[in-house]
């Protein structure tokens, strides 16, 4: 069964624990010094916090949390249909779990992971570098060219008169 995956960054870890922990109306089911994790059945979502000194607060990206590794196989299947580039992390630690694990990013450029935890970690692990999956799926993330020194509009964005 498949699980949805959302995580926050935070800037106070012991306020937005309190905070979950009543809006959900449970404890976290780990936390470390830099991170918060539950595992709620209802809804049925693994929704994590963390302060890790991002560059943003707020929504850090989705996920797709699955069970086997078929389910798994079934999602990653799925990734390779949507439209944009696909980053194969594979196997990982992150979070405080080693897992296996893709990423995509939506139009938006909302980075979504599909993943297999295989168990628990005792370190956060590595970040992995999404701008390959994130900036190209931005429509109107600007890019920049070699030779300009200002964001070049894309499609999207560019102006109508």
């Amino acid at each position: 069964m498949k699980r949805l995956h959302v995580h926050v960054a935070v800037d106070d870890l012991e306020r937005s624990i309190r905070f979950y922990s009543t809006l959900f109306s449970a404890e976290p089911s780990v936390v470390k010094p830099d991170y918060a994790k539950w595992m709620l059945e209802d809804p049925r979502v693994n929704f994590a916090i963390s302060c890790r000194g991002r560059d943003h607060l707020g929504l850090d990206h989705l996920g797709i949390q699955v069970e086997r590794a078929d389910e798994l196989a079934e999602v990653y299947g799925r990734l390779k249909q949507a439209e944009g580039p696909v980053l194969e992390q594979g196997a990982t630690t992150c979070c405080y779990a080693r897992s296996e694990k893709s990423w995509i990013a939506d139009p938006q450029g909302v980075a979504w992971e599909a993943f297999l935890t295989h168990g628990e970690s005792t370190v956060y692990g590595d970040s992995v570098d999404l701008a390959p999956v994130t900036s190209a799926s931005a429509c109107c993330a600007p890019t920049v060219a070699p030779s300009q020194s200002a964001p070049a509009e894309t499609a999207c964005c560019a102006s109508n008169g």
